[in-house]
């Protein structure tokens, strides 16, 4: 049986929109780092010990619930009527421009990618992927741009420290396409 701490944060995790940091947690139990971090680990394993299809995951600098990946495909059937367009591919290579290069201007992107991105960074913007920064102390100050919790999120990232590395991207290039294609872009075993 779970202790009132561990339930409280359940029911934190379960009503939130959003990762919740340690610190959030703390705030809102009134408990110290080491009590909420242990409820966190309580709530892993009581949810690993049962084979639920619900994983805690630390994502985009917190705590949330997800479902476990393996299932995607059955969860996906219930988002089908809502699920925004893809993202076009100028989009995915704005958006990996951005994210390798933060904070960096749109001439930035475009001396990168050789070509126009006021639509793709406009999408972006658009779909909170990206966000204006800041400003770049130069002529013109050009804004700048960078990726936001919701991309961390989107993509399964605790932090920009867990994006593929340019060693990693040559191996996963050099092993060729997989058996079978999920049609995820960075696709992740739960």
């Amino acid at each position: 049986m779970l202790d009132r701490l561990t339930r409280s944060i359940e029911a934190l995790l379960f009503a939130s929109d959003r990762p919740l940091s340690l610190q959030d947690l703390c705030e809102l139990t009134g408990c110290g780092p080491d009590a909420a971090a242990g409820a966190l680990e309580q709530l892993r394993e009581a949810f690993e010990e049962i084979g639920s299809s619900i994983i805690l995951a630390e994502l985009a600098g917190g705590w949330r619930f997800v479902t476990d990946p393996s299932l995607g495909d059955v969860v996906s059937q219930l988002f089908e009527d809502r699920r925004p367009g893809k993202l076009s591919r100028a989009s995915i290579e704005t958006l990996a421009v951005i994210a390798y290069n933060q904070p960096c201007t749109k001439a930035a992107v475009e001396a990168i990618r050789g070509v126009d991105c006021d639509s793709a960074v406009r999408s972006l913007l658009e779909r909170g992927l990206v966000r204006i920064c800041g400003r770049q102390e130069t002529a013109g100050r050009p804004l700048t741009y960078a990726t936001t919790d919701q991309f961390l999120s989107s993509f399964g990232l605790l932090d920009l420290e867990h994006l593929p590395r340019r060693r990693e991207i040559d191996e996963i290039l050099a092993s060729g396409p997989p058996a079978e294609e999920s049609g995820e872009l960075f696709p992740h075993e739960g």
